[in-house]
């Protein structure tokens, strides 16, 4: 698949090419603690009536009562010919649509190798310290820990975050002195000043603030330079409506965009269940989080990876090495740098 490939000028919007997108796997800023491993946010260049289209065919085949598709219904395995179709060579998709990937895991320790380290190529070197060296539950009590210090609202006392991040990183340090963990613990632990002044940034900074740990917003940008393409032309994303899309946060999202040289025009916000194009995009957001969660946790399906890897955006944020391959991926590949 061609992925610049000239799809030409929806109707009516002259040079500027609309994109309609969504989302899959978002909880917020509680990365380490949600429901899910993956965030998923999926673009799909396509016209109103071909989408419209398609939609109808997968009510045709499917022929649930439900009011309101998602993707479980194609990732069902009694539907599995209609998943088949949906992103197979000739199906609706084919050739017009890119969804983007963020590994929550990584997504904290690349944000946090940023904040504390300002080294965004540390990033690997912890990712591979708390997956393999510090084993499970200390691993995932680090990122608890790093997950609570980086969002934007604890949930906690004022000022408590950083205590409790580095207390863990105290004991962690202890228990694992003299492992191959060691070194990057060391380094973080000379991060506390640089915790206490990103902190104090959070509260006494602008009203509106840009989350460090929401996939959502960097995800956008990434759709739109994807989209926009190295010749960088004009998009309009179309995006389903979110509380996180404030009117301020949405011309971050541009403003980011446009400095980074992404061509990006609008951001404008609908109901998924009045754009057809948006509820394909929630089709292909929900099927790729779902098959790259499941990648993750050893239990991924061949045949689905082999079908989604020609829409897997190259830019996604992803760490782990042993699944990257078979969604078309290389690891470790980093976020671009959150505005704070």
């Amino acid at each position: 698949m061609d992925p610049h490939r000239n799809f030409g000028p929806p109707p009516g919007d002259g040079a500027v090419r609309e994109v309609a997108c969504d989302e899959s796997g978002s909880d917020g800023e509680n990365l380490t603690g949600g429901n899910t491993d993956v965030f998923a946010h999926a673009g799909v260049h396509v016209p109103v009536a071909d989408a419209a289209g398609a939609l109808r065919e997968i009510r045709d085949r499917i022929r649930s009562p439900a009011t309101e598709y998602k993707a479980t219904h194609l990732l069902r395995e009694k539907h599995r010919a209609v998943l088949e179709w949906f992103l197979a060579p000739g199906g609706p998709l084919h050739g017009a649509a890119r969804v983007h990937l963020t590994e929550k895991s990584f997504f904290v320790v690349d944000r946090l190798a940023a904040v504390l380290l300002d080294d965004r190529g540390a990033a690997a070197e912890l990712y591979l310290t708390v997956r393999d060296a510090l084993g499970a539950d200390d691993g995932q009590r680090f990122l608890a820990v790093a997950n609570r210090l980086l969002r934007t609202r604890n949930g906690a006392e004022p000022g408590s975050s950083v205590p409790l991040f580095f207390t863990t990183l105290d004991e962690l340090r202890r228990v694992h002195a003299g492992t191959n963990a060691g070194p990057v613990l060391e380094r973080l632990a000379a991060g506390r000043g640089r915790a206490e002044a990103y902190r104090a940034g959070l509260l006494e900074g602008p009203a509106v603030r840009i989350p460090v740990l929401n996939p959502l917003l960097p995800a956008i940008v990434a759709t739109a330079a994807y989209w926009s393409g190295p010749g960088r032309r004009p998009v309009r994303l179309v995006h389903d409506r979110q509380n996180l899309l404030t009117p301020e946060r949405i011309a971050w999202i541009e403003e980011t965009a446009r400095r980074s040289g992404v061509a990006l025009a609008e951001v404008r916000l609908v109901v998924a269940r009045d754009d057809p194009r948006v509820q394909l995009a929630d089709f292909l957001a929900g099927i790729a989080r779902k098959a790259a969660g499941d990648a993750l946790r050893g239990s991924g399906d061949a045949g689905l990876a082999v079908l989604l890897r020609p829409y897997v955006d190259p830019a996604s944020v992803w760490g782990d090495g042993r699944t990257a391959p078979a969604l078309g991926l290389s690891a470790p590949n980093s976020s671009m740098r959150a505005a704070r």
